[in-house]
């Protein structure tokens, strides 16, 4: 509304000035606007629901190809293993072989405190990076995802299933609705992939994401002074004052062992992060850290005895692979409710930081990441997942880009991290018996660092307030109340956002730049001068049911502002003969958007001027003429193809009226 009044405040500037019309060595040639070839509403439907779920055309690539070859590229659209497969290579294979071993020695500690975060048992973390990563390796388009547990879903998961079932109290039936909100997750995106759903996920805009993020990191990285700092009595709140309150109500349960051990590797681990940071090629210094920091710190306390003296350890791990868990589904009962929300927004969550990353890979790379595909191949992999003892997984930022600095080339570098999981199962467990959970918290709190993106939020400020302001909204909504409902206020602002858009589409008022026949914003470009006898508006949105009534307020008030411009108006009555409405920007209109046309044109008859309608778009121009069955609407030489056009013959047209009188 208030550029509206701007453009009011230079409009009537400008028009003190002496009017001015379209040059004089324009030629006045009047090109007819042509209204779209006919076609049966069935073609339209047809074609419109084509371009809302198959903008991509996934079927050009059958066309012209044998019965045996449609086949194929069949069998390669579904499986993309297939496509790369047939041409992988040993020199392919020793750079994924080095990317998966690499991947592997982050996603081990990683898996065993994410799995913490979740508030599941630490084995469940490397379940679930051992089974998805093989499933995405087969279904997966991405050559650089690195797939596993992330710290966000982690959190989600776990303080929406702690609002009803603690996890100390009733392991079990914790770990059942875990797998059970994982399947719902893994179902949910993968219907999104297979209906072609994927713009639903648009809705969580990059400001939401990265106030969102923000939040939850830092309620992630409070969350770990339980384990260093040592306390056992801690909130199972998320919300900043209640962990705060924890943090500092348990004073005397602060373990000086604990902290300075917790934090000294937490200094290591920041330290190699920066290292990495300023120097890409040093990558694997970071992500080997963790590693190196679970290994040297179960030295310590297994040589010390340091478990003895308030450091608490993970204490012994089943050996063995993915145990079965599909009879630990639950699909009935009073907790049916929490898990399908739970997986919906876990779901949602995971999915776009899944295929945000890979599409970041892959514009880094030069290749096409498709995103339905991603959204079945997530989603199926979580299905599988959560029948194999796994929790909620998807393409973490932090492993893909190690992935990718590693070396990637190819999905079997997944395969390569998970046979290297397998041996871990298989073999190496009982050395992780004496791994002190202070490690495990400074791992996190290293990972959720990251996802604190200020420039981004400066950015934000520098382009879009109003984003900005949604994205504090997401911010103080994960900090102050919680994950779930931070991200759910933010969202609603979000769509709030869209509406206002919809309901209150920009007008503007045009003027003809001098020498030439263009008209622009005469807001926006000063050289820009209004024309004597005429107000040129554009109209900036589609018109429908939700904006037709504003829109026709806000002509009229043009009007009136046109005329309050003008100091002789009560003498001698307004010069204003003609209202041209530039339509190029309205892509779509409704039996609404048409009847505004016909209460515009009534209203201005009654003022004595005329309406004009300047190159409505097809389907605008097609839905109009069948509308207008007595020329109500569309009279002769009252549609125009420019708006120079329509001046250059109605000014002719003016001077020819004013020499007769």
């Amino acid at each position: 509304m208030g550029s509206d009044d701007d453009n009011n405040r230079n409009g009537s500037s400008k028009r003190s000035e002496p009017p001015r019309g379209p040059p004089e060595h324009c030629v006045e040639i009047i090109h007819p606007v042509v209204p779209p070839p006919r076609r049966s509403w069935l073609e339209k439907m047809r074609n419109r629901l084509k371009e809302i779920f198959f903008p991509d055309d996934p079927l050009r690539q059958f066309k012209g190809q044998s019965p045996a070859r449609k086949w194929v590229i069949g069998a390669q659209y579904i499986f993309p293993i297939l496509e790369w497969g047939s041409h992988y290579n040993f020199a392919l294979f020793k750079s994924d072989v080095v990317a998966g071993l690499t991947i592997a020695s982050l996603a081990i500690p990683q898996g065993i405190s994410y799995a913490k975060l979740a508030n599941l048992p630490p084995i469940v973390g490397l379940y679930s990076s051992f089974v998805p990563p093989l499933v995405y390796a087969v279904l997966g388009s991405s050559r650089d995802l690195a797939v596993g547990p992330v710290s966000i879903a982690s959190l989600i998961l776990g303080s929406m299933l702690r609002q009803e079932v603690s996890p100390i109290k009733d392991p079990i039936l914790f770990l059942q609705l875990g797998f059970t909100a994982t399947f719902f997750a893994g179902l949910f995106q993968a219907s999104l992939g297979f209906l072609r759903l994927g713009f639903i996920i648009d809705f969580l805009s990059k400001a939401t994401l990265i106030g969102f993020m923000a939040g939850a990191a830092i309620i992630v990285s409070l969350q770990q002074l339980k384990g260093l700092l040592g306390i056992t009595h801690f909130t199972k709140q998320m919300g900043l004052i209640p962990v705060l309150s924890s943090v500092f109500h348990h004073t005397n349960e602060w373990s000086w062992q604990t902290i300075l051990m917790g934090f000294c590797f937490l200094l290591f681990l920041l330290l190699t992060r920066h290292i990495s940071m300023k120097r890409p090629k040093l990558f694997w210094v970071s992500a080997g850290a963790p590693l190196v920091s679970v290994i040297l710190s179960t030295i310590l306390v297994f040589a010390f005895k340091a478990n003895r003296h308030g450091i608490s350890i993970i204490g012994k791990l089943e050996e063995g692979l993915n145990p079965p868990s599909l009879n630990m589904l639950r699909f009935e009962g009073s907790h049916l409710g929490l898990v399908i929300k739970t997986g919906l927004v876990t779901g949602i969550i995971s999915l776009t930081e899944g295929i945000a990353v890979g599409r970041t890979f892959a514009a880094i790379k030069d290749y096409r990441v498709d995103g339905n595909k991603e959204m079945i191949a997530i989603g199926l992999m979580n299905v599988v997942g959560s029948f194999t003892s796994c929790y909620v997984t998807t393409g973490a930022f932090s492993r893909s880009a190690v992935n990718h600095n590693a070396g990637a080339k190819t999905a079997v570098s997944n395969i390569v991290m998970s046979v290297t999981i397998m041996v871990t199962l298989l073999f190496l467990m009982p050395l992780f018996q004496y791994t002190p959970n202070l490690v495990l918290a400074a791992i996190i709190v290293t990972a959720v660092v990251g996802l604190i993106d200020v420039p981004a939020a400066y950015a934000i400020w520098k382009v879009d307030k109003f984003d900005f302001v949604v994205m504090l909204c997401a911010f103080f909504g994960v900090i102050l109340i919680s994950v779930q409902h931070g991200l759910a206020i933010a969202v609603g602002i979000s769509i709030f956002k869209i509406i206002l858009q919809i309901t209150r589409p920009k007008t503007a008022m045009l003027g003809n730049i001098g020498g030439t026949d263009i008209y622009r914003n005469i807001h926006q470009y000063k050289d820009a001068m209004s024309v004597q006898g005429f107000l040129i508006l554009s109209i900036e949105a589609p018109i429908n049911f939700a904006n037709a009534t504003y829109l026709n307020e806000r002509i009229l008030r043009w009007i009136e502002d046109y005329e309050a411009g003008q100091d002789h108006v009560k003498k001698e009555g307004s010069d204003l003969q003609f209202v041209v409405l530039e339509l190029s920007a309205v892509s779509a209109i409704d039996t609404s958007g048409v009847l505004l046309f016909k209460d515009l044109r009534r209203a201005l008859e009654k003022k004595g001027v005329e309406l004009l309608l300047v190159n409505p778009m097809g389907e605008v121009l097609e839905k109009l003429q069948k509308a207008d069955e007595n020329q109500e609407i569309l009279r002769p030489n009252h549609v125009f193809l420019t708006v120079g056009e329509a001046v250059a013959l109605l000014s002719t047209t003016m001077k020819g009226q004013s020499s007769t009188i």
